[in-house]
């Protein structure tokens, strides 16, 4: 290929997002001076109303026109394509105009307390898993919906069109109102088995199935930016610029950008949320993977993501925030040093318990869930994020041990990519827990995959190998070797009791 071809990723993260153009020469990503270049960061902060949390959806959309713009002004007008993802499981709901019906809600607001248990009663829980492959959580699309449901929220009764967060902006990009197949597997509406929404299911629990629009693949191409957006980025005039679905979930694109080769890798999403799993060429659904509450979510190429949810980096960031609050500013860089010279395995949690989801008093959380289960209480913010990281590693063993008896074959090496893989004590941790060697990075995988999928769609590569060696070719990894191991697998059985 001859050309050097821009492309422009924008990556909404639950805590920041950016806008990050790649340049393409047919065999890796440029270094101008980077392989992912930066034009634009921008908070994502969420909004408490009396009414519960939400998105600053608008924000968010202006944002991302700005990104636009930079991208268009550094580069003169010369990107070949625009690709967006988010996080997972949020929506808008859209009336018959078009429009907004209300603010998105954020997946940690408390409308959903209960409603998994509620929603029981109408459907099973094992029919549930049966259709739709994914894991139980609270936050999940289904159980938003249902507690819509149950309130009889009027937004409902004027609501005509249902669009996950990627695809609510790509509607205002191009006009095309579709759901992304990554994201929409997340939402616990889609039946993988079927190739399209659960609507029986949906049905049987109040939620009406005329919102679903048509679900498209990763790598398609959506079209045009709408004439209107174009001329206020600053695009007209200049080569037309086309919108491309990547992996619209944030973590399908990470996946896509694993710089793995062969099929027997295991790999970590690391950022506030940790999602740890395995691709596959269908999803597994069954009585073990139902038992170990896995989810199957839709990847790139005709794959699956055959994973577990984990609550990552979450837990340190609210520590950090309450710290903050009380004018302790700390980088997390020197949180993970302060962590490095903690006592090990004094005190472990389950990342994953309920009391962890919601924005809060983190460390006082995390010592009532010690005290709760007999442990030592860590006082120090060192002994609280050590505790943090250690049983991250270790929750990541237990699944990496669950995944391996669902696949029937050893996993290794562990890729971890995303902003995570900047905190090297937890990538050791992680490599000591296992007893696995860590591959570290990218650390941008979400936009080198959204990038990577672009490319795919626009045929400047072949296939799914091929972009994988683009990104091998790209980026400098680091890796982990298990180290000293004394100690974790008896703390893994500690944690392995808790949960």
């Amino acid at each position: 290929m001859g050309e050097t071809l821009n492309f422009l990723a924008l990556d909404l993260g639950a805590e920041s997002g950016r806008a990050m153009v790649g340049q393409f020469d047919g065999k890796r990503l440029v270094q101008t001076p980077e392989p992912l270049n930066e034009v634009y960061r921008f908070p994502n902060v969420p909004v408490r109303l009396p009414d519960g949390l939400h998105w600053d959806v608008l924000r968010l959309w202006s944002d991302v026109k700005q990104g636009l713009t930079s991208a268009l002004r550094r580069y003169t007008g010369n990107l070949a394509a625009v690709g967006l993802d988010t996080w997972g499981v949020d929506f808008a709901l859209l009336d018959r105009t078009g429009a907004l019906v209300g603010n998105p809600y954020h997946y940690r607001d408390a409308r959903t307390d209960g409603m998994m248990e509620q929603a029981f009663r109408y459907v099973p829980r094992d029919e549930i898993f049966a259709r739709t492959g994914i894991q139980f959580m609270p936050i999940n699309t289904l159980y938003q919906l249902f507690s819509m449901v149950v309130h009889k929220s009027p937004e409902l009764d004027v609501a005509q069109t249902f669009l996950t967060m990627p695809d609510l902006l790509n509607h205002w990009l191009t006009g095309h109102q579709v759901c992304e197949f990554s994201n929409a597997t997340t939402t616990q509406c889609y039946d993988p088995n079927a190739d399209d929404w659960a609507l029986p299911m949906l049905e049987r629990l109040g939620i009406p199935t005329h919102l679903f629009p048509r679900v498209v693949q990763p790598g398609t191409l959506l079209g045009p930016l709408l004439p209107a957006v174009e001329e206020e980025v600053g695009g007209s005039g200049q080569r037309t610029l086309m919108a491309i679905a990547p992996a619209c979930h944030d973590t399908g694109s990470a996946v896509a950008a694993v710089p793995a080769r062969g099929p027997n890798f295991a790999w970590i999403s690391s950022g506030t949320w940790s999602v740890m799993g395995v691709e596959w060429p269908n999803a597994l659904i069954n009585p073990q993977s139902l038992q170990f509450n896995i989810t199957n979510e839709g990847g790139v190429c005709d794959t699956f993501r055959v994973s577990k949810n984990i609550m990552g980096l979450w837990l340190v960031q609210e520590c950090r925030r309450i710290w903050a609050k009380t004018g302790e500013e700390l980088s997390y860089d020197a949180l993970a040093h302060i962590a490095a010279e903690a006592p090990p395995f004094v005190s472990l949690v389950d990342p994953d318990d309920a009391d962890f989801l919601k924005p809060g008093d983190m460390p006082a959380r995390i010592r009532t869930f010690c005290r709760r289960t007999g442990q030592p209480i860590p006082e120090s913010k060192g002994a609280i994020v050590r505790c943090v990281l250690e049983s991250l590693a270790l929750k990541y063993a237990i699944v990496l041990g669950r995944l391996e008896q669902l696949v029937g074959r050893r996993l290794e090496p562990v890729h971890m990519v995303g902003g995570g893989t900047q905190n090297r004590l937890l990538c050791q941790f992680t490599a000591d827990a296992t007893g696995r060697p860590i591959v570290a990075g990218p650390v941008e995988a979400t936009a080198a995959g959204n990038i990577l999928m672009q490319a795919l769609a626009l045929g400047c590569i072949g296939s799914l190998e091929e972009g994988r060696e683009v990104i091998r070719n790209s980026f400098d990894v680091r890796s982990y070797d298990p180290g000293d191991r004394a100690g974790w697998d008896d703390a893994r059985r500690r944690l392995e009791g808790m949960l």
